[in-house]
């Protein structure tokens, strides 16, 4: 059986997706119904750049969509392949809106002024440069989560993604960073401080989260077969008002990637498509279980080697 998942930020580069936009008019199509949507030219920006301002959250988050949303599109309905078959649908935080509008729970429209929205609110929820993360490598959740326990009174942070054995992201503000990097140092852990411009999935999100409460519930959610895995709970998702819930909660709560994978591999998935720029969550698979099949999909040439 196998899970389709999705990327999420930090997989865009400028001219992601130009083999399928030259090549097919569906995708074409997208991103001219994209731009129309956002009243701006995201299409220009992802073929073109300038990378700085791709690298933008109110940007990356709708161009990684699209990218990925092509991306599935072409090998459903140019390839004929059927990924409606897959037992699970899930994302890595961003990766989870490509998850669920792939799956039918939101369109393509929605989506894109959703994400826009979401991007927007988190860029903002915290001033520039004073909240970022840090990357923990070689560790344990066990051990990280003890060291920030033992720590709690100087340093406030939190653990924004568990994503595979030994690779675990903390975020907080630039002060707490700075004695969390001092702390990690003496204990000998790897540490390496993220090029990112705020402090994401944590309590430093709270106004992202109050934005995306209101935005949420005028969102026209539908009902689909195909199951969702919640990077909130690790969990398949039950029903639409859960999925809204969990939506909400993602902004500020740890993704847990490393344990959905786990719970997906414990329901009989042995086979894990990644569709989207970049190949991160094949790398966070390979770390978390190297038996399973893995297949990167973002060139032609990777859709005409897959076998389901």
């Amino acid at each position: 059986m196998f899970s389709v998942i999705f990327p999420g930020q930090g997989s865009q580069v400028v001219g992601m997706g130009k083999e399928f936009y030259d090549k097919f008019d569906l995708v074409k199509n997208l991103f001219k119904e994209a731009d129309e949507t956002l009243n701006f030219s995201l299409s220009k920006l992802i073929l073109e750049g300038p990378k700085n301002e791709l690298d933008l959250t109110i940007n990356t988050q709708p161009a990684i969509f699209l990218i990925s949303y092509s991306i599935f599109n072409v090998i459903k309905n140019e390839f004929n392949i059927n990924l409606d078959n897959a037992k699970y649908f899930a994302g890595h935080s961003l990766g989870e809106y490509s998850a669920l509008s792939s799956a039918g729970y939101l369109s393509f429209v929605e989506t894109l002024k959703i994400l826009r929205i979401r991007g927007d609110a988190m860029q903002n929820s915290v001033p520039q440069g004073m909240g970022g993360m840090v990357a923990v490598l070689g560790s344990s959740i066990e051990v990280i989560e003890k060291l920030l326990e033992n720590n709690k009174h100087e340093i406030k942070a939190q653990i924004a993604n568990d994503n595979s054995e030994g690779q675990i992201v903390i975020s907080g503000k630039n002060k707490d960073l700075d004695n969390l990097i001092i702390v990690l140092k003496d204990n000998l852990i790897k540490n390496i401080k993220l090029p990112v411009s705020a402090p994401f999935h944590c309590n430093l999100m709270s106004h992202a989260k109050k934005i995306m409460t209101e935005e949420l519930e005028k969102v026209n959610f539908q009902v689909s077969k195909n199951q969702l895995i919640s990077n909130v709970t690790a969990q398949k998702i039950s029903n639409i008002e859960e999925l809204k819930n969990l939506l909400i909660e993602q902004i500020e709560n740890r993704v847990r990637w490393r344990e959905s994978v786990i719970n997906m591999i414990k329901d009989d998935i042995n086979h894990f498509i990644e569709i989207g720029p970049g190949k991160v969550l094949s790398g966070l698979v390979k770390r978390i279980n190297r038996e399973v099949k893995i297949d990167t999909i973002n060139t032609l040439e990777d859709i005409k080697n897959l076998k389901i």
